[in-house]
């Protein structure tokens, strides 16, 4: 996207963790005007752009993008006594890439249009490398018009943006695309297990799957993971069991059964308990060995993660 289609507005980003990061990254390589707030701000400096002190720094900017580890961080981060809404300034339209309940989001919108700031729920699919590589994708909603002016900014974040609907309908989209994270984990941990122990390496197994119709971008980028049992955090165990636990308290609320999802949870409950609390949840597989009585190894090759070749 040209750059010049986001000089309109100018932009405050608060955030650069594993996603925030390269989010911002790529904003600002698309030209827009950013300025940066996180609580480290070492984090943020090697952005090359302003970096301030409080998130309520923020508050001049026309449209400010968030994204935290929780509902008490981006509390704090809009309405806390430093937020952005805290002082006589306030930005045009805030949009919120965090992973929180649907309460919190609908008591921040709720806060904002107080206001008069418009509030977007923007939560966005994919790990931080498939973020870097252009391939996440974004669901948004809230007021169409907010929507429609942030678009341009929201686009140069993924390869793809759906708007979703009014008010905070996306937040159960994420929590739902979540959900069939942590299910399709537990499954490819279980087939690849099944398969090992029947003989087929690890590495030619998933190759076979990832060429197949049930292929996905999932799929293919946790393969090096659980090819080589590399447990570094892209989502990490406790982030999944959030996520899981959100989702089966809307599923209570609704009064949908989530078998699965509750088996699920479980099992990355005992991942956690395991030791695995901090380590991707791509561990799921070393606790499939273990209760298939199998001792895994590490095979050390080298594994195409699917995003290098889809960016080129």
């Amino acid at each position: 996207m040209s750059g010049d289609n986001l000089k309109s507005h100018t932009v405050g980003w608060i955030g650069t963790g594993k996603m925030g990061y390269p989010m911002a990254e790529l904003l600002i390589a698309a030209g827009a005007d950013v300025k940066v707030y996180n609580r480290t701000a070492a984090k943020a400096e090697p952005l090359g752009v302003e970096v301030v002190a409080k998130p309520a720094d923020l508050a001049d900017r026309d449209i400010v993008f968030t994204i935290v580890t929780d509902d008490a961080a981006i509390r704090e981060m809009i309405t806390g006594p430093d937020g952005m809404l805290s002082g006589s300034s306030l930005p045009k339209i805030i949009s919120d890439s965090s992973t929180i309940s649907i309460e919190t989001s609908q008591d921040i919108r709720a806060a904002c249009e107080a206001k008069g700031v418009q509030f977007l729920a923007t939560p966005i699919s994919g790990n931080g490398h498939a973020v870097a590589a252009g391939k996440a994708t974004l669901g948004v909603s809230g007021p169409r018009e907010a929507y429609d002016i942030a678009r341009p900014y929201i686009a140069a974040l993924g390869r793809a943006e759906t708007y979703i609907g009014e008010g905070d309908s996306s937040r159960l989209a994420k929590l739902a695309h979540n959900v069939m994270l942590g299910v399709v984990a537990q499954c490819m941990a279980e087939i690849t297990v099944l398969c090992e122990k029947g003989g087929i390496e690890r590495h030619a197994f998933l190759n076979y799957f990832n060429n197949s119709a049930m292929s996905s971008i999932f799929t293919n980028y946790k393969a090096p993971a659980l090819v080589n049992l590399d447990y570094t955090a892209t989502h990490t165990s406790k982030m999944l069991r959030k996520d899981l636990d959100l989702a089966l308290a809307e599923a209570r609320n609704l009064e949908v059964p989530m078998p699965v999802t509750n088996l699920t949870r479980e099992l990355v409950q005992a991942l956690i308990g395991s030791g695995h609390g901090e380590d991707d949840f791509a561990a799921l597989i070393k606790m499939q060995a273990k209760a298939a009585g199998y001792d895994i190894k590490p095979e050390n090759v080298d594994v195409s993660d699917g995003l290098k070749d889809a960016a080129e």
